[in-house]
Order: structure tokens, then sequence, then C-alpha cells
């Protein structure tokens, strides 16, 4: 399925605005589009006043053209390592946050696009701190539980400040005692559930992704939201997208399309995550003779690109660009760059999502005698 235009110029949009700037070839290879492509939708950002153009290169409009540093004043030895997966629009916001932290306080910011294999993110912290990073700002992809433990080891040992974003070590870990500022899925959870019960909806199904530390939050969270919510009466989860799972195996139900699932619970309502794949399972619905919000109301979770359905979304916000706000402050206390000293306890910082309404949610009902 070819990905909508306005999804792909948003995701142009997100890589430019984290990057500062970026060459239309390289966002051609990364969408993989042709450049021919990439030139149609920098020239509608640029008419829209969101990008900026140069000789092969795309700078974003909303930023101030960055200043090169004085010699000796943000050298080498001052930039910061940003280090977080290709291709994660979510995360791309929290670098954006974190950058105008960061160039506000006269650090480089040297960011590495982890690619999607296990193990991506080591040699590129390798290579930064070789190159002479202070400090890390991090967000590993961290597909399964195994390869998360995999990382605790090395990341443990590290000799310059760290801060993961929206990853949380898990208690008991060797990487326990890492800073660390997250959303707080398990509320964004509970907004979703709680708007939909509110609106009358008892039977629900819940399709994320199973492959990231969210993604295995969220799942955790619902189930155990509607097991001890007194008003829903059925439920069931699944994956949002065939290629969603790392930690199976899965049931038959657990893998199956969202419109049979429905079905067979009675649902009326459903909480589809992230955005890409909450859209495609509304088309899906759609294709499957299930009008949003009619037959179904649907939250997205990410909030990233949900308002741009033929139904917007409502969908769970988190504070993405906050995240890496909050965690470059946490940074520069650590580097003593902000007047506090840079010892003090380990952090773990929580910042609540909240709640976009938009159509795709209504109250349920009565059903007719």
């Amino acid at each position: 399925m070819r990905e909508p235009v306005e999804l792909r110029r948003q995701r142009i949009l997100a890589a430019v605005q984290a990057r500062g700037s970026a060459r239309v070839r390289d966002l051609a290879a990364e969408l993989e589009v042709s450049v021919v492509t990439v030139r149609r939708d920098v020239e509608e950002l640029t008419r829209e006043g969101k990008l900026r153009r140069g000789h092969g290169v795309v700078r974003s409009a909303t930023l101030a053209p960055r200043q090169e540093p004085p010699a000796g004043d943000a050298a080498e030895g001052d930039a910061v390592a940003v280090v977080v997966p290709e291709r994660h629009s979510y995360l791309y916001e929290a670098l954006h946050g974190a950058r105008s932290v960061l160039e506000e306080a006269g650090l480089r910011i040297a960011l590495h696009i982890a690619p999607q294999v296990a193990g991506a993110e080591r040699p590129l912290v390798e290579r930064a701190l070789a190159d002479g990073a202070r400090g890390l700002l991090l967000a590993p992809r961290w597909r399964s539980r195994a390869l998360e433990e995999a990382d605790y080891g090395w990341l443990a040992a590290l000799d310059v400040p760290a801060v993961l974003m929206e990853r949380r070590p898990r208690p008991g870990s060797a990487l326990h005692a890492m800073d660390s500022v997250c959303s707080d899925h398990v509320h964004g959870a509970r907004l979703a559930v709680e708007h939909l019960v509110g609106l009358g909806h008892r039977r629900l199904v819940f399709a994320t992704r199973d492959d990231s530390p969210t993604a295995r939050t969220l799942r955790s969270a619902f189930r155990a939201i509607v097991e001890e919510h007194p008003l829903v009466e059925e439920w069931a989860w699944l994956l949002s997208a065939p290629e969603a799972g790392q930690d199976g195996p899965y049931t038959e139900q657990e893998t199956a399309e969202l419109s049979a699932v429905l079905r067979e619970v009675g649902a009326t309502g459903a909480v589809l995550h992230g955005d890409v794949d909450a859209l495609m399972l509304v088309q899906q619905l759609a294709d499957s003779g299930v009008r949003v919000p009619e037959d179904c109301s649907v939250v997205a979770y990410d909030d990233v690109v949900a308002s741009l359905g033929a139904t917007p979304l409502t969908a769970v916000t988190p504070p993405k660009a906050e995240v890496g706000r909050v965690a470059a402050e946490l940074l520069l206390r650590r580097l003593g760059r902000t007047g506090a000293a840079a010892a003090g306890a380990v952090q773990r910082v929580e910042l609540l999502p909240s709640l976009t309404v938009r159509d795709s949610t209504r109250a349920l009902e009565p059903a007719s005698n």
C-alpha cells in the first residue's frame, strides 16, 4: 500500500526539523521514494512556509538559521550525541525538543540514526565518544526484552553522563540507576479506556504493537486496567500489524483481522497503537463495512499523524517534545552547565500524556428494541 502524500510530507517535515537540514537525496533514500517525489513534496512544503530550500538541501523554516559556534566556544568537545532509531517520527519530535535546549546552552548536537538491526546503537555510541561527545541522549529501539537486556551492561558502563528518552530500565537491572525521562503510558492507556467507557462503550478491543518498550507497557497497562474496570464487560488484544510483534508466539485471535475480532467480541470501541497502524486499520475497517465512529469508536495512541486521517482520530497525545526538552535539561545539569551541581540522585521523570478528542469517537447509541 502506497504511503499517503500528507503522511510522507509530515515525515519529511519531522526529519528536517529534527536535524535542522537534510539533503533531498538522503530523504528520498530514507523514505524509499524517488528524488523527484521528494522534490515535489519539498516544493509544496516550501510554498506553505514550512521549509526553506537550498541547492540539494532542505532546511527547517521554523528554526532560526543555525550559527556556527566561534572557535573554542562549542568545539568538538562540546558536543552531545543523540541516538534515535531511523524512521521514528515520534522520537524525532523528542529530538526536536532536546535540540532547542542544547543549542541554547551552546552545545552542538551530533545526531546518530540507528538502523533497524539488533545492537545498532552500541557502535554509534562508541563512535560518538571517540569523537569527543561529552554526554548522550539515547532512545534505543529495543524491539524485544532480550535485546533490551543485552544492552544493559555496556550502557551501565558509560563514563559520560547519559539520559534515556522514552525508555525506562527494568527495576533491579544493571541499568536501574540511569537517568530517564518518559511519558506515563499507563496514564495514557487509562485516558483512552476512560474516554471510551465514558461514552458508553463496554466491549473494547486493543490493537497495539509489541516491539518496543512503549508497546509492551501499553499492552500490559490495557490488560490491567480493563480487568479491574467495573464497567468493561468484554475485551481482547491483538497485534496492530503483522510485523508489529517480537515477543510471540501469539494466538490465532491475536493475529486476526481487527474487523473479525470486533465482531467476535461485539466491541464498539477500539484503541489502536501507533498512528500509522491506526490509520491503516481504520481503512481496513472501512473496506470491511465497519464505519468509524458510527459502528466503532477509535482512539489512536501517539498522535503524530492521527489528525490527518479521512476521519481525524481521537488520540492519546504523549508530551513528545517535552520529553526531549526535560531530558536535555537533566543532561545539562549532569554536565554542570546550569549552575547546579552535576552530581545528585538518579532521576526518573514521568510526564503525563493528554487526550485530544476528534471525530473518531462518539457516544454509544442505545440498542433499539
